[in-house]
């Protein structure tokens, strides 16, 4: 049996020194390379911003010109040309903002499909890869709580998208320029002090961000342990009801939103702690420059328009200079949020179709067990050394007290699992051989515990067979028994049978279930106690459809009660995961032994029940009510 593979370090990580590579992990969902109109998207996107930089590095010279032309400094010609000049730069000054503005928006709608298109493919990839999962996965996982992760790792994939795309890039195009500027226009030592302020700046931003990366941490395991109690609870709102346990569950969910709340209050305290350090730092920075401007105009070295220009930069440096932090910060938050969902997908299925499989050659189809032995656990072995064989058409049941191991042989015919010696096959085929798909739709199942979709009733015996028509929908309730109940209800086919199919019975859950695997058509049915969870009356009225359903087909039948069995062409009877009998029903009575004993003890339990039902009548031939309804 493969095992799941040991965990690795996760392609998608908010720790510290991991940011370069995980974007690069995430190149694939920014720049898709199976759409080419987004790559387009993605390009026409940067330019726009790049454009709406120039905009923002010309404006500052307008407003210069504008304080320059009116400070009475400047001997004009005329005074039609003393008005014109700052009126035109006036213009240009709010032109230039109109289109800084505008090809921000631009780049904004441009990349809104690009940016949707990475949270749908990495959402689809999620659902695959969960769908491809182990069983053992799936057993151990809260629904609840993996819903929150996905939905938080599809909005942090976005985020992270959008921000590494369009925001680093020509931001760090913008520092270059602006020093550039600073250099030309007022020398080497302001652009000194720029620089050590931008350090200090991006310095105390990552710092910080690593730091609050731990609580953002705290709060995601809160949050998904909340979700996941809460949805745990309201799928058993009916136990929570015999219980009267409200209250326990309110504290129990509260109890997580409390560490929730714990962990917000300090997102939110560290978040203000983070912004008034960078203000502390940048305002530091722009006071230490403007006394420098300051003395400059008093020296006559620059102009009234050189400081405002200088005043300008600094106030217009802060705007890419806080969305680095806030891109910064913004990045580790998404990628805190998207890491979980990673994790996820980085881990590999614990049964994968080996290289070349097959797709499985139905001739029989004659079912095969050779020396089979399985464990979960190594030390607590499950099967064996199991052999048998089920021949095409014939119906082999496998019974056995509680833990001898009956559900697990359908979960190895399905290929849940490997097994760990030995080997299954279905027509000389290895089950590891072939493909999964193939395998699955060969084989159609009637589980003890049926569970429906919240959908219709109709819905989910198409389910058999997506592209069936309605009448052959029709055609297999009516094979099933359950066509009768279906045309009684006001909405038909159409009715809703709730959340896991609540609104139905037992006994109606468990015939919809058999006209989804009518509708099938499968070669080989598995029956997996399939009627133990039913009442005697519903138990004989079902076993006629199964009957009818298993006719001239390999079937299997793990059973808990014996009388859905006597007519199987062969018996198992596994004991501690071994076959300790086998035969007829005759046969195996004729040996007086473990079945022999299963059969008489269940036999007493149904005459018991019998005549229970019968001194229910009273003397006058009513009948009285059941005490439990189904």
């Amino acid at each position: 049996m493969t095992t799941e593979a040991p965990e690795k370090k996760p392609s998608v990580s908010a720790d510290e020194g991991s940011l370069l590579s995980t974007v690069r992990n995430l190149w694939g969902y920014m720049w898709p390379a199976d759409r080419p109109d987004l790559k387009v998207r993605v390009m026409l996107a940067f330019g726009a911003l790049l454009l709406s930089k120039v905009a923002t590095t010309l404006v500052p010279f307008a407003y210069k010109g504008i304080i320059d032309s009116l400070d009475g400094t400047t001997p004009d010609s005329t005074l039609i040309l003393g008005l014109a000049v700052p009126i035109v730069l006036v213009i240009a000054y709010a032109l230039g903002n109109v289109i800084d503005a505008g090809f921000q928006q631009l780049r904004d709608v441009l990349f809104a499909r690009v940016g949707q298109h990475a949270v749908r493919k990495l959402a689809l990839e999620t659902f695959h890869h969960l769908h491809r999962l182990s069983l053992r996965f799936h057993l151990q996982r809260r629904t609840g709580g993996l819903s929150r992760v996905i939905e938080r790792g599809t909005k942090g994939i976005e985020t992270v998208v959008r921000f590494a795309v369009l925001n680093i890039a020509p931001t760090i195009v913008e520092f270059v320029v602006v020093a550039i500027i600073f250099v030309w226009m007022f020398g080497v030592s302001y652009l000194g002090v720029l620089l050590v302020m931008i350090w200090g700046y991006l310095y105390f931003t990552i710092k910080a961000s690593n730091w609050r990366i731990s609580i953002r941490r705290a709060m995601n395991e809160s949050d998904t342990d909340a979700n996941g109690k809460a949805v745990d609870s309201l799928l058993n709102y009916e136990t929570v009801k015999y219980f009267a346990n409200e209250r326990m569950e309110a504290e129990r969910f509260d109890q997580s939103m409390a560490g929730y709340e714990r962990s917000a209050i300090r997102i939110w305290s560290s978040l203000g702690v983070l912004n008034f350090g960078q203000a502390v730092i940048f305002y530091g920075g722009f006071l230490i420059i403007s006394i420098m401007a300051v003395l400059g105009v008093m020296n006559r070295t620059i102009t009234l328009g050189d400081f405002v220009l200088l005043n300008t930069f600094l106030l217009q440096i802060y705007r890419p200079l806080n969305m680095i932090g806030f891109v910064y910060r913004e990045l580790r938050q998404g990628l805190t949020d998207i890491e979980e969902m990673f994790k996820l997908l980085d881990r590999d299925p614990e049964i994968t179709d080996k290289p070349g499989a097959r797709p499985l050659a139905i001739t029989g189809p004659v079912i095969r067990f050779e020396n089979v032995s399985f464990h979960y656990d190594p030390d607590r072995a499950i099967l064996r050394d199991v052999s048998f064989e089920v021949p095409a058409g014939k119906t082999v049941a496998i019974v056995g007290p509680t833990g001898a191991g009956k559900s697990t042989i359908s979960r190895l015919l399905y290929r849940f699992y490997d097994v760990t010696g030995g080997r299954i096959t279905i027509d000389g085929q290895d089950l590891r051989d072939v493909t999964q798909e193939s395998l699955r739709a060969t084989i159609g199942m009637v589980p003890q515990d049926t569970v429906l979709f919240n959908d219709t009733i109709g819905y989910n015996i198409q389910y058999g067979r997506p592209d069936a028509s309605m009448d052959e929908v029709r055609d297999a309730a009516r094979m099933a028994q359950v066509a009768g109940f279906i045309e009684s209800l006001p909405k038909g086919y159409d009715t809703p049978v709730g959340e896991r199919g609540l609104k139905l019975s037992g006994g109606e859950k468990q015939r919809v279930a058999i006209a989804r695997t009518i509708l099938k058509a499968p070669s080989i049915l598995i029956l997996d106690e399939a009627t133990s969870a039913l009442d005697t009356k519903t138990e004989r009225d079902i076993q006629s459809a199964l009957d009818d359903v298993s006719r001239d087909r390999t079937t299997v039948v793990i059973a808990h009660r014996l009388s859905t069995v006597i007519n199987a062409d062969e018996i198992l009877v596994l004991r501690e995961g071994r076959i300790a009998e086998r035969g007829s029903h005759a046969a195996l009575l004729a040996q007086d032994g473990l079945y022999a004993q299963m059969w008489n003890r269940q036999r007493e339990a149904t005459e018991a029940e019998e005549t229970l039902l019968r001194t229910r009548n009273d003397p006058d031939g009513f009948v009285k009510r059941p005490d439990a309804a189904e």
